[in-house]
């Protein structure tokens, strides 16, 4: 990175590394370096940092908890912000609100300790808030646009903004903020009152029915791609016989083929070529198209950043 007192003196007392390794955030444990990775821990320290990056002409990246994520080994050019010191969660009668970097698993319990339901369903999702605001996140019938009330967002310029659900034009794994390029500040879900044993035993359903299907022993960035109509992406991609099937270190998982695992020594490359090989196999044996769900972001090669 150059530049590196500059980049001191305009960020002064705001957390950050340069030429950092994704691969050390990333669920997949994958990916490569980011050239400058920022860590604010409050709204002042984002806008102070979309500041030097404007002011740089420096691309912005924000990547959540890196969970539902793929970096590509060439890693990301510019600026990468996570914010996960952030954590930040009040609830009121019939509200749980929740920092960006907050995870939706935190969340769900805080909203279970206030005696509120309707999040039950993210009680296993790993992901952040605010990823999970950015990708509508949703298991077991569930999505964040069911429970969203408003989201806090600043936008590059670093204006505050409140958008509410329906301004955010939610769709399957889609937000507006996809498209606008502002950083999620903050949510507030709206939720009912509800029997807290009823809450906790609906968590720990959900968990265990997470647990008994999904691999989670082995690093994985979730389910990897969205069900395409009139499907579901397991057995299609069983029935295709690629089940098992590694390249690399990345497996599709024996457990639930929906998951790439990484067994050992996987890169970001190795998963993008099980992607591609599950990609076209089950559209040459079903003609069904599976569109990734994971985000997948990033330079094949150092090179090209």
């Amino acid at each position: 990175m150059k530049g590196t007192d500059r980049v001191t003196a305009s960020l002064s007392g705001l957390r950050y590394l340069t030429n950092e390794p994704l691969s050390h955030y990333t669920f997949t444990k994958t990916g490569g370096p980011a050239d400058l990775l920022v860590f604010p821990a409050s709204v002042e320290q984002v806008r102070q940092a979309l500041a030097y990056a404007t002011a740089q002409q420096l691309p912005v990246t924000v990547i959540g908890n890196a969970s539902n994520l793929i970096v590509r080994d060439g890693g990301i050019a510019g600026l990468v912000m996570i914010l996960t010191d952030m954590t930040t969660i009040t609830s009121t009668a019939n509200t749980v609100t929740a920092a960006a970097g907050a995870r939706l698993i935190d969340t769900t319990e805080a909203a279970y300790q206030a005696g509120l339901s309707g999040l039950e369903f993210a009680a296993g999702i790993p992901g952040s808030v605010g990823g999970g605001v950015f990708m509508n996140a949703g298991a077991y019938g569930g999505e964040v646009k069911d429970v969203l009330q408003s989201a806090t967002v600043m936008t590059p310029a670093g204006e505050v903004l409140t958008y509410s659900a329906q301004d955010l034009a939610f769709s399957y794994r889609h937000s507006l903020v996809q498209d606008t390029g502002d950083v999620i500040l903050a949510a507030t879900f709206a939720l009912t009152p509800g029997d807290k044993p009823a809450i906790r035993a609906e968590m720990d359903h959900l968990n265990a029915l997470r647990a008994a299907k999904q691999p989670l022993e082995y690093p994985s960035c979730g389910s990897v791609f969205k069900r395409p109509k009139g499907y579901f992406v397991g057995p299609l991609i069983q029935q295709a016989g690629l089940q098992g099937k590694q390249i690399g270190g990345a497996q599709i998982s024996e457990k639930h083929a929906g998951f790439i695992v990484n067994r050992g020594g996987a890169t970001a490359t190795d998963y993008l070529a099980v992607i591609h090989l599950v990609q076209t196999t089950v559209f040459a044996k079903f003609g069904v198209h599976l569109e990734p769900e994971v985000r997948i972001i990033g330079h094949s090669h150092a090179a090209d950043k």
